[in-house]
């Protein structure tokens, strides 16, 4: 872990006299606390504040690391996954509380160890409650693998009828296209593109429209299969994506693991089951497994890093 002097930040009340860390998986920011008591309210304003990059920290979201009994939704994890201690209690840059975010997960558990809350050898997994489920994550030397686990159609019928389910349209895309609705734990609309100069060309700053938009919303992914699509047997796609809640990101783990399933779906039945895909941020790898219950998982790898400690004045 790499740590500046620590410092004392403005945030509002709810936060105030708190310890943090800041982290990052593939430039995908975070501020974490720890509130091992559950006894830090966390308010949509407290988080904005915080995640304001001019006038705060600066962060795509902020994950509070607490005991699952002290949730009404880790409780009810705990009953089927008693060993899921800790959640990761997430909320958008905005505020708003979302589901689970892949690379948030590995970056929490990262967290976890340097707090000295939990401990886990390289090669050694452990649950971990989020709104989107259980996700089990496996350490390595080189970072942290999440079992995201199973993947499904947000849109099916539309999705077997002709492998799409929506328009989308974009600031720097001059026509509607076509896009697959794919729920991760959290929803997400993939879109294939043709090249990456038209990947570089479409402008995120407003999020995109997405007609029909699954009820709460979606993260909209921008793809570009490679060509050669795959390289070593491995499939290879290049993403950006605007966030629910944030807006473009540098890189969105539930996001790429969508677009390797959305990519491996519209490429038939010799797709490969492993993936590389390449963000802003940096790369991630996606794995396509079949579980003991015979349904296929989705697990996402990558690295996790945390640069900065401080407390909020």
């Amino acid at each position: 872990m790499t740590s500046h002097t620590e410092s004392a930040l403005p945030a509002r009340p709810g936060l105030s006299g708190l310890s943090f860390s800041k982290g990052h998986g593939t430039g995908n920011d975070f501020i974490l606390v720890a509130d091992p008591n559950g006894s830090v309210d966390v308010t949509a304003a407290d988080v904005a504040a915080a995640c304001d990059r001019h006038r705060g920290i600066g962060a795509d979201g902020l994950i509070r690391a607490v005991p699952s009994s002290f949730l009404p939704e880790g409780r009810a994890l705990l009953e089927d996954t008693p060993e899921a201690q800790w959640f990761m209690d997430y909320r958008n840059s905005d505020g708003s509380v979302s589901e689970m975010c892949g690379n948030g997960v590995r970056v929490f558990v990262h967290f976890l160890l340097e707090s000295g809350l939990v401990e886990l050898a390289d090669g050694a997994s452990m649950a971990i409650g989020t709104r989107g489920g259980v996700k089990v994550v496996k350490r390595s030397v080189d970072g942290y693998s999440v079992d995201m686990g199973p993947w499904e159609f947000i849109y099916p019928e539309a999705a077997a009828a002709r492998a799409t389910d929506s328009l989308v349209e974009a600031d720097g895309l001059q026509v509607a296209r076509p896009g697959l609705s794919i729920s991760m734990g959290n929803p997400h609309t993939v879109v294939a593109l043709a090249e990456i100069a038209e990947l570089r060309a479409t402008r995120l700053f407003d999020a995109p429209s997405v007609d029909p938009s699954p009820p709460h919303g979606t993260n909209v992914e921008f793809v570009v299969p490679h060509d050669p699509l795959m390289h070593d047997g491995v499939g290879q796609l290049s993403m950006r994506v605007h966030e629910r809640g944030v807006g473009e990101t540098l890189s969105c783990g539930t996001g790429a693991c969508a677009a390797a399933v959305a990519t491996r779906y519209w490429a038939g039945a010799d797709a490969p089951d492993v993936w590389s895909v390449t963000v802003p941020g940096g790369i991630v790898g996606v794995r396509f497994t079949v579980s003991a219950q015979g349904g296929e998982h989705v697990h996402l790898s990558g690295p996790a890093v945390l640069v900065a400690r401080g407390t909020f004045s």
